[in-house]
């Protein structure tokens, strides 16, 4: 079942006010710990609406063509330093490239070209890091203010470890109108959830499972909510706007890519997937099952196998879309009169490591 509300998500069945200051058993090979009560102010037994009548305005561009979450799998300078890295992986941004475009895939999989910062991807950073450290903060200090607060330091922080960030901005008045979005951003929050209320197990958390096949997944999750009764509710923070109905399969790719991983770990299917848009205070929700996610598995196996095909045949194709717009890798795609560099060997050889013998 798939929902969309305006602010406030309906009810997870099982997950009440009751279930307040309780701690849950810890999943096995997840750190799976406390509770989870309703991320809403109601009184405890408050109905709350389903979807919302007027569903999503149409003609909202849907959220994956308006990219602005922060890619954390995407390799830092320091990891693209590094003369030993960790094997390879399938995550939910890689997969997204290589269906995209496998040039693409190639240059941030295979060759780990770096990219400059854009307002959109680092304003998600920022406001993602801001949501992460409310919750070190006591439940009765979880405040907007304190939010706030959270924001310039966060920045500060941000700063010293990508000092490239500061040349986004033509000058002061355009980053303050930056950190404006910012702070609006986290009002938003602020209307959609009550964190007072919420004790979450996780924040983000990085997420590994090998699949049967022995291909590798990896990915980050931005919360994780645990009941006692060990229902599973897994969210992650938009701060694009919502998409239109048509896309909502694609943009709930992420969530399920997320919840296979969780089920192949602990053998549960989470009781709820949750994506908050604070671009326009929506909620789309989606409560899994597992033969989709068993599809889902199916559909990795075959992406993993054309990617590859495409890695063992030295051929990474590139394919134009709308999307070709916020590309940061024009000048080296033929499409747009640029010429392929040749493929780096430890690249491919580094990329096979996903799918294990």
């Amino acid at each position: 079942m798939t929902q969309t509300t305006q602010h406030q998500a309906p009810p997870v069945p099982g997950l009440t006010d009751r279930d307040a200051g309780t701690t849950a058993e810890p999943a096995p090979r997840v750190a799976l710990a406390g509770a989870v009560v309703p991320d809403h102010a109601s009184p405890a037994g408050a109905v709350l609406p389903g979807v919302s009548p007027d569903g999503i305005a149409p003609g909202v561009s849907p959220d994956v063509l308006t990219p602005d979450a922060p890619t954390p799998d995407a390799p830092t300078p320091e990891e693209a330093a590094a003369p030993v890295r960790r094997r390879a992986a399938i995550s939910p941004s890689r997969a997204k490239d290589f269906r995209q475009c496998p040039l693409l895939f190639r240059y941030r999989a295979v060759d780990r070209l770096p990219e400059p910062p854009s307002q959109a991807a680092v304003k998600g950073s920022l406001v993602h890091a801001v949501l992460e450290h409310l919750f070190d903060l006591p439940a009765a200090g979880r405040t907007e203010q304190a939010a706030q607060e959270l924001l310039d330091p966060q920045w500060q922080e941000l700063q010293a470890s990508r000092p490239d960030v500061v040349g986004m901005f033509a000058g002061p008045e355009d980053l303050g109108a930056w950190l404006a979005e910012a702070r609006s951003l986290l009002t938003q929050y602020f209307r959609m959830e009550n964190p007072t209320r919420l004790e979450p197990a996780e924040r983000e958390m990085l997420v590994e499972t090998e699949l049967a096949s022995g291909i590798l997944l990896r990915g980050y999750v931005d919360r994780l909510d645990v009941a006692p009764n060990g229902m599973v509710r897994v969210v992650d923070y938009k701060t694009g706007r919502s998409p239109n109905p048509r896309f909502q399969d694609e943009a709930l790719f992420q969530m399920r890519f997320y919840a296979l991983m969780l089920w192949r770990l602990h053998g549960r299917v989470p009781a709820r997937l949750q994506l908050v848009y604070l671009g326009d205070g929506r909620t789309l929700t989606h409560d899994p099952v597992e033969e989709e996610l068993v599809a889902l598995e199916r559909d990795l196996e075959g992406l993993w196998e054309s990617i590859s095909s495409a890695a063992r045949a030295r051929d990474f194709s590139y394919r134009t879309s709308k999307l070709c717009s916020w590309c940061s890798f024009q000048s080296l795609c033929p499409a747009f009169g640029g010429e392929v560099p040749p493929l780096p060997p430890e690249g491919v050889e580094h990329l096979l490591t996903v799918q294990g013998v």
